[in-house]
């Protein structure tokens, strides 16, 4: 045999093999050759042109959506009108020599043969819409099929391991999320994590079912125990997504007492079209140059020769030493917003003692005079708030501490309210609960 074999050549598989054997002693080897009938069905409808195989794919997909069992010529004319004559006939052709396509010369009508229909569950995938985005299309595609193939009683362990192995893949892919640092590539690999995790929750009861079933199978069973430690691993990852989303948090550099952060800013240059039109005059012009007459050059040089120089002067002594000023040490004073928040918070909670009714966000950050609160008094308060509560923040001393006593919690919403204030278009929604109300939703 030839080192290199023709591609296009009538070749078997054992050919390409070091040892004719190996190839009829592999399970993989045995079930495509049990499968040649379906693998030249393939074989003939993607062989050729980009452009011809999708057709023969459209033209595939088209019968396999018609609700009669045959159609006649004159029928088939008119379902695949928009495409040219010749082109039909050339797809058409090719469909009947691969045997897809099967013509009854009693009737004159044209079906589908079993392969036909058996090509139609591989292909399946091409005929359906990705979920979401389409980034995960490919666990769904997987999920669907272990589960199904579960649920008809024809699984095998290949199946399983293909799933293990793209669960093992996303849990790699978010790792380097993770260890990148970066807050951008964190919070879209939170999405798709997120997206991940509800499709593994829905099936995660058929998954408990393979592995359950999955004893007397040494193959499957250890495929199925990989596939539930793959699953746990991942799952458990949602931790170490929240670990690195506070790291980021407490991070940001939050410029001056505006309360912009630097997300925010780099967020608005990313939706800035032509970011370079923001210096415009900020650049100087370049010096230009300017040509001189070699007489001028002489003048000058003359002039910078004769000129007088003043002396340099001698170095000036060290002032006498002097007894330094008494002074005072004092402490900066804290924003005047951080002692108005706790004295609203306290006068709330003493106005209703024995039980104090929660509160909006809004109330607390706009204070007793709304339309006199300004952005940056806001902001601060509302960077104030989640100290309501928290375990260190309550054993610090002064006016922080007592804030972080107060017997309040915080509970942010999702969701933005629309103000009608000067300065303030927008603001989050948010719930100020009594110390002894248990949330309704946990922010991780």
């Amino acid at each position: 045999m030839d080192d290199i074999l023709p591609i296009d050549s009538d070749t078997r598989l054992s050919d390409y093999f070091r040892d004719a054997d190996f190839a009829s002693e592999s399970v993989t080897a045995f079930r495509i050759d049990a499968q040649g009938a379906l693998v030249d069905a393939l074989r003939g409808l993607f062989h050729g042109p980009s452009g011809l195989v999708r057709l023969r794919l459209w033209v595939f997909m088209g019968l396999l959506g018609q609700s009669e069992a045959s159609l006649s010529r004159d029928e088939l004319n008119e379902l695949f009108h928009a495409v040219r004559p010749e082109a039909l006939e050339t797809v058409f052709k090719r469909f009947r020599d691969t045997g897809l396509l099967l013509w009854d010369e009693t009737q004159r009508r044209t079906s589908l043969t079993p392969l036909a229909q058996q090509l139609a569950g591989v292909l399946g995938v091409l005929n359906t819409a990705p979920p979401g985005d389409g980034e995960d299309g490919d666990l769904a595609s997987l999920l669907g099929q272990v589960v199904g193939a579960d649920q008809l009683g024809t699984l095998d362990a290949a199946q399983v391991q293909m799933l293990q192995a793209q669960l093992g893949r996303l849990h790699a892919e978010f790792e380097d999320a993770i260890a990148s640092g970066s807050e951008f590539r964190l919070r879209e690999a939170r999405k798709r994590y997120d997206r991940a995790a509800r499709l593994i929750d829905k099936a995660s009861s058929a998954i408990a079912t393979i592995i359950s079933h999955a004893h007397g199978h040494v193959t499957m069973e250890r495929a199925a125990r990989a596939l539930g430690q793959a699953q746990g691993r991942l799952l458990a990852m949602a931790s170490q997504f929240n670990r690195a989303l506070q790291q980021v948090d407490r991070q940001r550099v939050t410029l001056g007492t505006t309360g912009i952060t630097s997300t925010d800013v780099k967020r608005w240059l990313q939706t800035v079209a032509a970011p370079e039109h923001l210096l415009q005059d900020a650049l100087s012009h370049p010096v230009g140059l300017v040509a001189l007459a070699p007489h001028e050059l002489l003048d000058v040089t003359e002039a910078e020769f004769e000129r007088d120089r003043p002396s340099a002067s001698l170095p000036d002594s060290l002032p006498a030493s002097q007894v330094a000023p008494l002074g005072e040490l004092s402490a900066v004073a804290l924003p005047k917003a951080l002692a108005d928040l706790s004295d609203l918070l306290a006068a709330w909670h003493s106005t209703e003692a024995d039980t104090p009714s929660p509160r909006t966000a809004v109330d607390a950050l706009l204070g007793d005079t709304p339309q006199d609160a300004a952005y940056a008094e806001v902001a601060y308060k509302a960077q104030l708030l989640p100290l309501l509560g928290d375990a260190q923040a309550c054993l610090l001393p002064g006016a922080t501490g007592d804030l972080a006593r107060q017997p309040w919690r915080i509970e942010w919403s999702t969701e933005l309210l629309t103000l009608q204030h000067p300065t303030l278009a927008q603001v989050s929604a948010g719930k100020l609960l009594p110390a002894d109300t248990e949330f309704t939703e946990k922010n991780t």
